[in-house]
């Protein structure tokens, strides 16, 4: 939208002030709305963490953790104290809100406020160019502007004039004048988070913050046109290939700020009226595996609270987005980065306590349900039996240069009950070498963290060009089928085919049968053929039953059966970084032919729950 039509619509129809952020326009009505019955629990997490916080000072981002990213590539040590002070600038707007009279959240409340302002950038040492000539904005930096921009209209009755001038002149330094005068940046074209957290941040500060309908205009022109990049990187059927925690803060401030300028224009300028957003709103929804465990493929850890407010908007812009259980809520510290939008979003936003699907021992929370996603070439099955056990299958083609990417075509998983049998590692510990060209050597981005074979000691590889080819893809009430080539995805000249297909029947007590068939080419009279592993990935110990059966033990039994005559099981336990930089422990468990001196193998095996 060109900014003379934008600019028409601002001046006919524009809106500003509290009303922007949920229905009714004073403080306390939106006092009203926080302190409902069933935000009553999260109100309970943010007085505990606001109880511990006002006995301890404002730690200070000194230079020596500034530098340590470019010593050593750590994040931790400096994010850390970043984000614990984000988090008391949450704890303390909130509460200086919800208990006005309370001195000692009042000044803690201002000291943050002022501290923040005092900060040499908003951005994180990983994200700061030091030679740059230009202001840099990075997430973070667009994430502060917002979310003090949000502070400054919920409390500007009660803030001193100082810290009011102080906010609107950071803000006007370090992200308006800038993006206007100094862009574009290189994330406006981004089809990825970076392109809606940063964008739809600056917008948002902007619609609470500028005057001008027409710099206004000019500055909602570039955000809208950014925002279309962002919905390049989803096809239609809307999934997110970085994965589900970064379809909730990408595309949740996409939908923060979509919120924000359909109430400021009153509904003139609607960005949730698109089948591709309101697909994308859906995959919430779909990639659930039971309870709070998601399917983890890319940098997504396997476990996730739900952010009830952004759920509750969708569902009322979609009646279809389905609201979660109540007992999935993201609990207020587990947002590690201590995010202003969400979490104020989610005392605002959500309407009331919502019901389970059903009852009693045997209650489950996330309806049975496949789909296959083509434009992810993604394969999700929920299954539901009729005693209440909950499990599911989720499988990948993809190619390797994929938003967050790991080298990960043929990938799959198998979860029970929320828990994971068949494994993926998601994320692992945020570092230069992470996002370096070292990536790959790393256990949960490479190949061989995997569960997919190793070919002639060969791993995946890197780039667009090593992809799958999804050969058939069928889901229905008895079985899923997914059927795939592999062989583009490794860089072998004597490969000649790789075929996977996996079949999941849907019993009572359901089996996934895998089977691998890899073809190479004739090799020269003498010439011995390229080894193969059968690598599966798991966080459960694999015991050795008897020839032909291992076995996972979980809350669940999972029996692996192979042909004992042509494999060898080989378990070895392994070890990296998660992402919050501890040590994890989990298990390959490989298989080895037998006899390799022939140019087809078929690796077929059997993934049977039992009782």
């Amino acid at each position: 939208m060109r900014k003379e039509q934008m600019k028409d619509m601002l001046d006919q129809s524009r809106k500003q002030g509290l009303s922007l952020l949920a229905a009714g326009g004073t403080i306390s009505q939106l006092k009203e709305r926080m302190l409902s019955e069933w935000n009553q629990p999260l109100i309970a997490e943010i007085r505990a963490e606001a109880k511990r916080m006002v006995l301890e000072s404002d730690s200070e981002l000194t230079y020596s953790l500034f530098q340590k990213f470019d010593e050593t590539g750590e994040r931790l040590s400096y994010e850390r104290v970043y984000f614990e002070r984000r988090k008391r600038l949450n704890a303390f707007t909130i509460m200086s809100m919800l208990e006005p009279d309370n001195e000692a959240y009042k000044e803690a409340f201002h000291n943050i406020v002022w501290s923040i302002c005092n900060e040499y950038t908003w951005c994180l040492p990983a994200h700061y160019n030091k030679s740059s000539e230009r202001t840099e904005i990075d997430l973070f930096a667009a994430e502060t502007g917002f979310a003090l921009s949000e502070v400054l209209l919920l409390t500007e009755d009660e803030m001193p004039d100082l810290l009011r001038k102080r906010i609107r002149e950071e803000i006007e330094r370090r992200l308006l004048q800038p993006f206007l005068e100094e862009g574009p940046y290189g994330w406006e074209k981004a089809d990825h988070n970076w392109a809606a957290v940063c964008a739809g941040s600056i917008g948002a500060a902007s619609i609470h913050l500028i005057e001008s309908t027409e710099r206004l205009a000019q500055v909602l022109e570039r955000v809208l046109e950014a925002l279309e990049s962002y919905l390049t990187g989803f096809g239609d059927d809307g999934a997110c290939l970085e994965g589900y925690n970064y379809w909730q803060y990408g595309f949740g401030y996409y939908v923060y700020f979509a919120q924000l300028l359909k109430a400021a224009t009153a509904g003139r300028v609607n960005l949730f009226a698109s089948k591709k957003v309101k697909e994308m709103a859906r995959f919430q929804q779909k990639c659930f595996t039971g309870g709070n465990t998601v399917v983890n493929f890319s940098d997504c850890m396997s476990e996730c609270g739900i952010f009830m407010g952004l759920s509750w908007c969708l569902h009322d812009e979609y009646e279809d987005v389905v609201i979660p259980d109540m007992s999935l809520r993201a609990s207020y510290a587990a947002d590690h980065c201590g995010r202003w939008a969400p979490a104020i979003r989610n005392l605002l936003w959500t309407k009331k306590e919502h019901t389970t699907l059903n009852e009693g021992p045997n209650r489950t929370i996330w309806p049975a349900e496949s789909h296959y996603l083509p434009g992810t070439q993604w394969l999700l099955s929920r299954h539901v039996t009729d005693t209440g056990g909950s499990y599911s299958f989720a499988a990948k083609g993809g190619h390797n240069d994929e938003p967050h990417n790991h080298n990960d075509a043929g990938q799959f998983i198998v979860h029970a009950d929320g828990e994971a049998y068949l494994a993926d590692l998601g994320s692992g510990m945020y570092t230069a070498q992470y996002f370096g060209p070292d990536r790959y050597t790393l256990w949960c981005n490479g190949s061989h963290g995997h569960s997919v074979p190793i070919i002639g000691g060969q791993h995946q590889r890197s780039g667009r060009q090593f992809r799958a080819t999804i050969q058939e893809a069928v889901t229905n009430n008895e079985y899923d089928q997914l059927t795939i080539h592999l062989h583009e995805a490794y860089e072998n000249e004597q490969l000649d085919l790789v075929e996977r297909s996996f079949y999941w029947n849907k019993d009572e007590l359901p089996a996934l049968t895998l089977t691998d068939t890899i073809v190479f080419k004739d090799v020269a009279a003498g010439t011995k053929n390229q080894s193969v592993v059968e690598r599966f990935i798991t966080f459960l110990h694999p015991i050795h039953v008897k020839e032909g059966q291992m076995r996972l033990l979980g809350k669940r039994q999972l029996g692996v059966y192979y042909d004992y005559l042509a494999w060898e099981p080989i378990v070895t336990a392994r070890s990296d970084m998660d992402h919050y930089g501890r040590e994890r422990f989990w298990y390959t468990l490989d298989f080895r032919p037998i006899l390799e001196d022939t140019n087809r193998i078929i690796g077929h095996f059997i993934f049977q729950f039992e009782s």
